[in-house]
C-alpha cells in the first residue's frame, strides 16, 4: 500500500514537468516551422521582386518548403509581406507564437 501511495505522489509531481516539457517542445517546433517559413519567403522575394508572397508560393512539392508539418494544430498565415512578423495562432489550442525576420 505504501509502494503503491509513493508511486502516486511520484505520478502527480512528474505530470506538471512532462506538461512543461511537451508545450516547449511544440513552441519550438512551431518556431522552426516559422523561421523555414520566412527563409522561404525572403528567398521568394529576392527571386521574383515582390514584397509579398502567399503560402502557396511557398510550400509545396516543388517549391522553397517541402512539407511543413504541423506540430500542434496551429495555424500559418496565408500572407507574408517583407520585414512583417510571422504571428502563428491556434498552438495548442490556445498559445499564440510570433517570429520576428
Amino acid at each position: 500500500m505504501v509502494v503503491v501511495v509513493i508511486i502516486g505522489l511520484l505520478a502527480a509531481l512528474a505530470l506538471p514537468q512532462w506538461q512543461k516539457v511537451r508545450t516547449n517542445s511544440q513552441d519550438k517546433g512551431v518556431l522552426n516551422n516559422a523561421r523555414q517559413l520566412a527563409a522561404a519567403a525572403d528567398q521568394y522575394f529576392l527571386e521574383s521582386g515582390s514584397g509579398s508572397a502567399a503560402f502557396s508560393n511557398l510550400v509545396g512539392a516543388t517549391l522553397y518548403v517541402k512539407v511543413l508539418a504541423t506540430v500542434a494544430s496551429e495555424v500559418y498565415p496565408t500572407d507574408f509581406t517583407q520585414g512583417i512578423t510571422i504571428t502563428v495562432s491556434g498552438v495548442g489550442g490556445a498559445r499564440t507564437i510570433t517570429y520576428a525576420p
